[in-house]
């Protein structure tokens, strides 16, 4: 089975992040002080990884951040130090799927940017 993931974060003066499986309705919504809006998508996509680790072999997320669906595609090069460490995390951690996708939605099209209430 394939799951479909969306993910959001966001930054000051409220930070959090979560996700939202489609296909299950699942959803997990966390707040995390003195993080960036781009820790916080980071956050969101290993958050989710982790949450459906031994449910799937198929995993499709789905983020409304370019930069982090751009970074983590290598596609963009990474600077900032905290960034590198999160995109670590994610690549190996899609290691562990037989299949894994990240692709780049819009933000009206993100349902987890509306379960934030972004």
């Amino acid at each position: 089975m394939v799951l479909h993931i969306y993910v959001d974060g966001s930054g000051s003066p409220n930070p959090r992040y979560g996700y939202l499986i489609d296909e299950t309705g699942e959803s997990h919504m966390e707040s995390h002080e003195g993080i960036t809006n781009n820790e916080a998508e980071y956050l969101a996509i290993i958050t989710a990884l982790n949450g459906v680790i031994d449910k799937d072999n198929h995993i499709i997320i789905l983020s409304d951040s370019q930069l982090v669906v751009n970074q983590i595609n290598h596609k963009y090069g990474i600077n900032n130090q905290k960034l590198r460490s999160l995109a670590s995390q994610v690549w190996v951690l899609e290691k562990k799927f037989d299949k894994f996708e990240l692709h780049w939605v819009r933000r009206s099209e993100n349902k987890a940017g509306k379960m934030l209430g972004s």
